[in-house]
Parts: structure tokens; C-alpha cells; sequence
């Protein structure tokens, strides 16, 4: 007769809270939230929430210090010609989202610290190369500025944020519709699945399958009859999977180790409303002093409430075993050397201290001269010696015909200026 073990765990007594109405983003008024999309991201100093508004697409950007009810003009960031489907902070800027739409295009956009006034209509760069419409972001976990768009057209593009090119194109790889893609720890493979149920591990820069349809499981863990999308959210550092069912009231979670059974069910936080998306805070985001492992941000149809998951412990000093040290904001990679083959591990950071956000940083695109890359659309005949110094001097005389123009522009505009100054001088003279 077999005996049940139960495993004794750390994690066992693992508890979720739900916060009070008060900490928690009441009456998002702006809109109605979009169903079909993967509602919000989060992070130590931003929650993003994928909104519709007027036909067009649209989120919001509310900042972790204010909370209660959002008022109905509150700012949008919107630009897409139709709705969000996905958004994603970017892991080495805080400042810096990522945005993909059912137009075919990824926006780029930075939020500033304050509260701005009016909508953020203007992205820092627009991301166009796929030919449906754009459902997964995912940003390079080690590498600076390299993003990750998967679309309807069954095609994984790779861009360089920083210069707005394709670094890659997996355009082969799926018959069907992806369902997700997913980076591993350093950024040297990804995993997707795809509508042919088969889940395939690639290699981007090989651009091959190393590994599909895997013969056997590790373990089967049987869920539930519900017919709703899983979102299921990775915690490394406590190798912590946490199992939230879009449309359910529910959170599983259970601990994954490399002995069998390999799957340990730890336990389940129940609430009275079904989620309809849910956000997951980085770890370097969470309160160290309070023993909180886990914060969730659990959508509902006119609010967004965090869900924290803490350690009962008794003592106040930091607790080691809870919090290992964890990827921090700074990359470990530029773009061009992980392209050439580079790979590296996160860089690290201790949260002893706890975690202090960095002040804003803004994300800097260069465009590269796009013809540069574009092939030439008739045979070049071969340059002379002779044509350098007049192709060189021609390209001077060029320049120096701009600055020109600049000058005297600015001087038209100085003029202006002061004519406007006298006025403004004359008009106060007659006032008093």
C-alpha cells in the first residue's frame, strides 16, 4: 500500500492578502477594459492597465504611490489605430514601456515621473515589420534595448530598440498561431507554443529548433474542468510557480525542485471575484520588511487590487533563505554582443536594504541612415581617385549651406523674440 508524503517546505504556510479597498486603483472610469489582451504589467515604480478608448488603442500609467479612485480625464498613452493587445516594462529602465496593437505596430514610449497633462501621444520610436496584428512583447532579459514581438503572421521579430532594426527574423518556425514566448534565464533560448499544440525551444541566433515535442513530462499535474486561459508566473529565486486562471478566483502555487515528484502543491489563495488579468511584480519591487515573496495585481472590471503573498516569520531581520540575491535594472549585454553570440547571467543585486528605484533614465534611439542598409537599386561603377576630393568637397559645401540656413533662422527668430519683448514692455507701460 502506498504511503502519501507530504513535503515540508519553507513555503508551506505561504498566505495571500488581498489589500484593502483603499490601497487599491478604484474605478478605472476611463473606459471599459479590453478582455482579449494581457491587461496589465507592472513594475517598482509604474502599473500600466490596457484600456479601450474611442475605437483606438489606449493604456493607462498610474504610479505605485496613488492609490483609491482614478479619475475619469486621467491621462492616456495612446497612439495605436486600434486596441493594446500586449504591453511590457522594459527590465533595465523603469521608465520605459513597450506596447504591441491589433495595427500591426510596436510603440515604444516613456513615461516621465510626473503626472502628465494631457495624453502621451508620441512614442519614442515605432516598431513596423509584421503584416498581422501583434500579441506578445517580451523584453531580453540580460541584453540592453533588445525586444521580442511575436504576431498573427506566425513570426517572431527581434528588434534593436536603440536603433529601431531587425536584429532577427524567425519567420519558419510555426505553422500555426503562437500562443507564448518566453526567454530563458540568460537569453540564449527561447520556448513557444503554438496552436499545433507542439511546444518548441529555439535558438534565435541559430535560428533552428534545438528541442519539440518532448516524449514525456516530468509531471502532470491536473487542474481543474475550467476551460479558461492559464497565466502562470516563475519566481526563481524561490522556484515558485504561480498558476491564476483568467475568469477564476483562484491562485495556485506550487514549488518546483529538481527531485521527484519535481511538482510540490503548496497551497491555494481563494477570493469572492474572478480576475480577468493579473500583474506580477518584479522581484526587486516587494517589501523585504514584511516578508513578501509575491505581489499580484488582480484585475477586476472597475478596479485593480494587489494580492501579497508573505512568509510568516517572526523575527524583523532580513530574512536570507527569502531573498537571495536578484536581477537588478542594470543589463549585463549590449544588443550587438548578444547578436555576435554573446550570453551572459543577469547581474545580480542584494535586497537587504531593500530596493530603491533609480531616477529616471531616458531611453536613447539612434537611427541608423537607412541608406546605409538599402542595396543599391543600379550597378555602382567603380570611384576614381579623382571623384573622392569632389564627392568630399561637394558634401562640405552642403553642410555649410545648412548651417547658414540655421543661422540666419535663428537670427529671424531673435528678432522676433525681441519685437515681442518690446510690445509686451509697451503694453505694461500703458496698463500702470
Amino acid at each position: 500500500m502506498s504511503r502519501r508524503v507530504v513535503r515540508q517546505s519553507k513555503f508551506r504556510h505561504v498566505f495571500g492578502q488581498a489589500a484593502k479597498a483603499d490601497q487599491a486603483y478604484e474605478d478605472i472610469r476611463v473606459s471599459k477594459v479590453t478582455w482579449d489582451s494581457s491587461f496589465c504589467a507592472v513594475n517598482p515604480k509604474f502599473l500600466a492597465i490596457i484600456v479601450e478608448a474611442g475605437g483606438g488603442g489606449a493604456f493607462i500609467v498610474l504610479p505605485l504611490a496613488k492609490t483609491g479612485r482614478v479619475d475619469k480625464n486621467y491621462p492616456l498613452v495612446t497612439g495605436h489605430t486600434a486596441p493594446v493587445l500586449d504591453i511590457d516594462w522594459c527590465p533595465h529602465n523603469d521608465n520605459v514601456i513597450a506596447s504591441a496593437s491589433d495595427d500591426t505596430a510596436i510603440m515604444v514610449w516613456q513615461i516621465p515621473d510626473y503626472t502628465p497633462m494631457r495624453n502621451i501621444t508620441e512614442p519614442i520610436i515605432t516598431l513596423e515589420g509584421h503584416s498581422k496584428r501583434v500579441g506578445i512583447l517580451s523584453w531580453h532579459p540580460t541584453a540592453r534595448n533588445v525586444l521580442l514581438s511575436a504576431g498573427g503572421d506566425n513570426m517572431i521579430i527581434i528588434w534593436n530598440v536603440g536603433t529601431g532594426e531587425v536584429l532577427l527574423s524567425l519567420d519558419d518556425m510555426h505553422p500555426d498561431v503562437i500562443h507564448s514566448v518566453c526567454w530563458n534565464s540568460n537569453g540564449s533560448l527561447l520556448a513557444t507554443t503554438c496552436k499545433d499544440k507542439t511546444l518548441r525551444i529555439i535558438d534565435p541566433r541559430k535560428g533552428q529548433v534545438v528541442a519539440n515535442n518532448f516524449e514525456e513530462p516530468v509531471a502532470l499535474q491536473e487542474m481543474d474542468t475550467s476551460n479558461g486561459v492559464l497565466l502562470p508566473f516563475y519566481d526563481p529565486d524561490s522556484s515558485i510557480v504561480y498558476l491564476c486562471g483568467k475568469g477564476d478566483s483562484s491562485i495556485r502555487y506550487f514549488e518546483i525542485t529538481d527531485e521527484p515528484p519535481f511538482v510540490h502543491y503548496l497551497n491555494t489563495f481563494s477570493s469572492k471575484e474572478p480576475q480577468r488579468g493579473m500583474g506580477f511584480m518584479p522581484k526587486r519591487g516587494l517589501d523585504v520588511s514584511k516578508c513578501e515573496i509575491a505581489r499580484f495585481y488582480k484585475l477586476h472590471e472597475r478596479k485593480c487590487e494587489p494580492i501579497i503573498m508573505t512568509v510568516p516569520r517572526k523575527s524583523d531581520l532580513f530574512q536570507d533563505d527569502l531573498y537571495p540575491d536578484t536581477p537588478g535594472p542594470e543589463p549585463a549585454l549590449e544588443a550587438d554582443e548578444w547578436l555576435s553570440g554573446q550570453d551572459a547571467d543577469p547581474v545580480l543585486i542584494s535586497l537587504r536594504d531593500g530596493y530603491v528605484p533609480p531616477k529616471h533614465r531616458e531611453l536613447r534611439v539612434t537611427k541608423r541612415n537607412i541608406l546605409d542598409v538599402r542595396p543599391p537599386s543600379v550597378p555602382r561603377r567603380s570611384q576614381s581617385a579623382s571623384d573622392a576630393p569632389l564627392s568630399q568637397q561637394h558634401t562640405l559645401e552642403t553642410l555649410l549651406e545648412e548651417i547658414k540656413a540655421l543661422r540666419e533662422r535663428v537670427q529671424a527668430q531673435e528678432q522676433r523674440i525681441t519685437a515681442l519683448e518690446n510690445m509686451l514692455c509697451e503694453l505694461v507701460d500703458c496698463t500702470d
